[in-house]
């Protein structure tokens, strides 16, 4: 069980910095619905179940140490081209969005120049990209506990000390912007971006254990982790939603109107998150385009991080209502592969009883 709480909390860490960190993706894709977004929610909490035990056994299967075998598996020859350019380019993408967010969280809550967040988070991005994926693992696993306790905290307080009726807090929630046309598609959306963002690192995590069994169990106990931090965070937003407006990271706003010091440790949990899914998107991005291997690599995350970090300007905000939305319609490609294969599988272990049976 170890090994299946340590992938479990590595795809945790490594969605939450995409998907979770600053709450304006929940913001966009979920609370904007008012009630509706926890229906939303219970459904991502399903997908993210389901989708992380699938690509974390098919790395175990397949032994993979990027994600380019486990597209062409799922999607095969020519659909799979297509599928792995999308997500490489999205990898890189993600990282870019990470840089901008650290830089929202050192200008919102220290009062720095943005610049100084994105240089942090992109040297030490760089910097830790360079070690190994098992000591990668561990790093990204190590905070997920950290924030489950804070949100869980900052929920408590916000759900008793709301001072406006939900009806009123279900008209101004429905005035925010909108990712979806409706909470069914921002449940979808939201999950279809993130496993394009999380895919990779998920087959390459499952490529470490060789019990895909273990591994499976890991993406399933991520993947209802990830749901109960969406109803955590979306209830906790909702409640207080007469005071979110227009700000870059409402969770962190939510946790320094609880007390100046959780709004510290928020802010140390937001950045350690948004590095995790940094270092998984730019290690991600990396090995699918050169060996880990080989002596190129170490310069090649340095270009490619530097890159990102010059991509990174422009705002956080705007990336994240562009980039995020986009990844997410491309990102039903997969899924449906995923499904897909799934129901392969299923079939051809039928037939295999089948013919145990009559031989």
């Amino acid at each position: 069980m170890k090994k299946s709480f340590q992938i479990a909390g590595a795809y945790v860490g490594i969605i939450v910095g995409a998907g979770f960190a600053s709450g304006q993706e929940i913001l966009q894709f979920f609370t904007s619905f008012g009630w509706m977004g926890i229906a939303g929610g219970i459904i991502a909490t399903f997908f993210f179940a389901f989708l992380g035990m699938q690509l974390t056994q098919l790395g175990s299967r397949l032994k993979t140490d990027s994600h380019k075998d486990v597209i062409y598996h799922i999607c095969g020859r020519y659909l799979g081209v297509i599928v792995d350019i999308i997500i490489t380019f999205f990898l890189f993408g993600v990282a870019v969005v990470m840089m901008a967010g650290s830089g929202s969280i050192f200008e919102q809550q220290f009062g720095l120049p943005a610049i100084v967040g994105n240089i942090v988070m992109a040297a030490l991005t760089i910097l830790t990209v360079c070690l190994n994926v098992q000591k990668l693992l561990n790093i990204i696993s190590m905070i997920t506990p950290f924030l489950m306790v804070l949100v869980l905290i900052i929920t408590g307080y916000s759900l008793f000390t709301m001072d406006q009726s939900f009806a009123d807090l279900n008209a101004i929630a429905k005035a925010q912007p909108q990712a979806a046309s409706n909470w069914l598609m921002g449940g979808l959306l939201y999950v279809s971006y993130n496993i394009a963002a999380g895919a990779a690192m998920l087959a390459v995590m499952g490529g470490t254990e060789k019990d895909s069994k273990v591994a499976g169990r890991g993406g399933i106990l991520g993947g209802l982790g990830l749901g109960l931090l969406i109803l955590l965070i979306n209830i906790g937003m909702f409640v207080k939603m007469d005071q979110l407006k227009s700000v870059d990271m409402p969770t962190l706003m939510l946790a320094n109107h609880m007390h100046p010091v959780l709004g510290a440790l928020m802010s140390i949990a937001l950045l350690g998150m948004i590095y995790n899914t940094a270092v998984g998107m730019l290690y991600a991005f990396s090995v699918r385009l050169i060996k880990p291997s080989s002596k190129k690599f170490k310069p090649a995350v340095i270009g490619f991080g530097v890159l990102s970090f010059a991509a990174s300007f422009v705002g956080f905000i705007k990336l994240v209502s562009t980039v995020y939305p986009l990844m997410g319609y491309l990102g039903f490609t997969l899924i449906a592969a995923i499904i897909l294969a799934w129901f392969r599988s299923r079939k051809n272990r039928g037939i295999d009883n089948n013919t145990r049976i009559a031989g």
